[in-house]
């Protein structure tokens, strides 16, 4: 070591010109055209494929209206299209499974979102700002000892 810094500035010195570069997002699709994400919320995980297509969403081989019946549920699929404002553009092909119909639902919109990414890394920053990239990382809070369920304790009696 030929030189000791004494200070803070003489750090910063020798660190200048160097930048921190953004990382890049490329375009990720398979050999079909297709982008491929996976996107998960309690239990659920969901392997999402969508390629430009009329907008049909298809979910374990049932369609979409079929598979999600709740109106709810829908609408929270179509959120992150919706915000990319490329409703009836891809088609979306969805294995889901593991967890309820609202921990599948969440998995899916992840999935979703993520897919959108790789096929249109311009649309990162939309679904960022909406919070459709982030995973829900609430699960099940499990059972302890001692107790009727994670939290809850057993009933309690005087005599």
């Amino acid at each position: 070591m030929a030189e000791t810094l004494s200070s803070l500035a003489d750090l910063g010195g020798a660190t200048k010109g160097v930048q921190a570069e953004a990382p890049v997002h490329v375009q990720k699709l398979d050999k079909l055209g297709r982008a491929y994400a996976t996107g998960k919320r309690k239990d659920a995980v969901a392997r999402v494929w969508i390629k430009p297509g009329s907008g049909k969403i298809v979910v374990n081989g049932r369609a979409l209206e079929v598979y999600f019946a709740r109106p709810v549920l829908r609408m929270l699929l179509n959120q992150p299209l919706v915000a990319a404002g490329r409703v009836d553009q891809y088609d979306v092909n969805v294995t889901v499974d593991g967890g309820g119909l609202s921990g599948q639902a969440g998995a899916v919109r992840h999935g979703i979102s993520k897919a959108l990414t790789h096929y249109e890394p311009d649309l990162r920053p939309v679904l960022k700002k909406g919070g459709f990239l982030t995973r829900d990382s609430r699960v099940v809070e499990r059972k302890k000892y001692g107790k009727a369920k994670a939290r809850r304790s057993f009933q309690f009696s005087k005599r």
